[in-house]
């Protein structure tokens, strides 16, 4: 046994604030209603507050789903909304300034745009040597994400305690509130000293019948630095990570990580409280 689960997260639509679950399913493609929808410009880029000037304001969006499977978005000014409505999307286009609307159809072969940061092992050098210029004057890069969905990577992301506490211990500043990171699963790992998660790639984990597969580190982006609801924006953040914790991801060099992506091997339910075993 390697802890419990703590906490399950779902954020209905990409980059918006999501909600947290007492239990959820986990499928193939993930927990279940977890990314269901994103916001769309009208060239179809994906919409993600890795790019903080384009669509940041997503993060002041709060989206929940109910029994039905209706997703509900409310938006910085209080007002309720229903996902697919046509009105939301006028709303949306209001905030961002620009044509912007919902949408459950991932394009093909989707794309988002992500800023780079300006600190070492925030992104790979390629990504560096790939960067251009943008119109709001963001050095940023395109990048795919997973296909025929909404997600960047793995079909969960987790994080454990012991990594936030390790960072709160070593960089006492920042907010390491794990709402910032974005996981699906906080994982309680008890006394254990460091980052436990780095060890996982390659290893089975198992959460009653449903069973998955670390595959790769968590890189970081600029989204934690963010304000996220009543969480105010925490800009040395990054930088605190940066400087305690960079390691080896795929070939990609040495990067900013918080967390791991796993892919599901067995479907099953998870809870909070379930007990997390490593096979």
């Amino acid at each position: 046994m390697i802890g419990t689960v703590t906490r399950i997260r779902r954020y209905p639509v990409k980059s918006m604030l999501g909600e947290d679950l007492p239990a959820g399913t986990v499928g193939s493609g993930g927990l279940a209603g977890d990314r269901a929808f994103a916001v769309l410009d009208g060239s179809g880029a994906v919409g993600s507050a890795k790019h903080p000037r384009k669509w940041g304001p997503l993060l002041a969006c709060r989206a929940s789903q109910g029994g039905d499977s209706r997703v509900d978005v409310v938006l910085p000014d209080g007002s309720a909304h229903v996902a697919g409505a046509a009105e939301l999307d006028q709303r949306l286009s209001e905030l961002l300034g620009r044509p912007a609307r919902m949408s459950d159809q991932p394009p093909r072969q989707a794309r988002l745009e992500r800023a780079v940061p300006d600190y070492d092992g925030g992104a790979p050098r390629s990504a560096l040597a790939d960067s251009v210029l943008d119109a709001t004057g963001t050095r940023v890069t395109s990048v795919g994400i997973a296909a025929g969905s909404f997600l960047d990577f793995g079909a969960l992301h987790a994080v454990t305690t012991s990594t936030l506490q390790t960072l709160r211990g070593r960089a006492p500043g920042p907010d390491f509130d794990p709402r910032r990171f974005r996981p699906n699963l906080v994982i309680d790992t008890g006394s254990v000293e460091g980052f436990p998660e780095d060890e996982w790639p390659g290893r089975r984990i198992r959460i009653g019948e449903t069973v998955l597969e670390a595959i790769v580190p968590t890189p970081r982006c600029v989204v934690p630095t963010l304000a996220h609801g009543e969480l105010p924006a925490d800009p040395a953040l990054m930088r605190a990570v940066a400087r305690e914790h960079r390691i080896p991801v795929l070939t990609l060099g040495s990067l900013t990580c918080v967390g791991v992506y796993l892919k599901v091997l067995t479907a099953g339910p998870v809870r909070v409280g379930d007990p997390v075993t490593m096979e």
